[in-house]
C-alpha cells in the first residue's frame, strides 16, 4: 500500500529486502487498493500482513536466490496508518487491520486495544536474531514511520 515496482529498484540496484512474491504492483494498482479500501463499506478489504523474517544473508545469497518477502511485522500498524493517513482514509483502519478479518473468518473481535499518535519513529536498520551475528532487515529498514504506537491498552 506504500510501494509500487519502483522501489525493487531504486538507486538502479535491485533492493532484495523490497522483494516479495507477488511482485509490488504498480503505481496506478496500488492507488487502486488504497481507494478501495478507502470506498469499502461492506468490510470486505481487511490487512494481509505475510510479513517474512528471512535473515539477511538469505536475502543476499547467489546458493539460493533472493528468499522473497519483506519483513513488516515490526512496524505494520504504522506504516498502515501512514498508508491510510496519505489516502484520506485513516478513519478506516481500524475495521481495516481488526474488525474486517476477524468477522470474514469468523473470530471474535479482540478486546485489546493499541493508540497510535501521528509522531516519527525510527525503525532500525537491522535486527539481531541470535549471538552469531544473524540479521533480518524490517521494511523500510533505518528509516522512520509517521506514526507511533503509544499504548496498549
Amino acid at each position: 500500500l506504500l510501494y509500487n515496482r519502483g522501489a525493487l529498484f531504486e538507486g538502479s540496484r535491485l533492493r532484495p529486502h523490497m522483494y516479495c512474491l507477488p511482485i509490488l504492483k504498480a503505481e496506478e494498482h496500488r492507488r487502486a487498493l488504497l481507494e478501495a479500501i478507502k470506498s469499502d463499506e461492506s468490510g470486505r478489504f481487511f490487512a494481509g500482513t505475510d510479513s517474512a523474517p528471512h535473515l539477511s544473508a538469505n536475502k543476499h545469497s547467489a546458493h539460493c536466490g533472493c528468499a522473497a518477502g519483506v519483513f513488516s511485522a515490526v512496524n505494520a500498524l504504522e506504516l498502515y496508518a501512514e498508508a491510510l493517513d496519505s489516502a484520506g482514509a485513516l478513519h478506516k483502519l481500524e475495521n481495516f487491520v481488526s474488525v474486517n478479518g476477524a468477522r470474514f473468518y469468523g473470530l471474535p473481535l479482540n478486546d485489546a486495544r493499541v493508540e497510535l499518535r501521528r509522531e516519527e519513529e525510527s525503525i532500525p536498520a537491522q535486527i539481531a536474531v541470535n549471538a552469531t551475528g544473524d540479521h533480518i532487515v524490517p521494511l523500510r529498514a533505518g528509516g522512520m514511520t509517521k506514526w507511533k504506537i503509544a499504548a496498549f491498552i
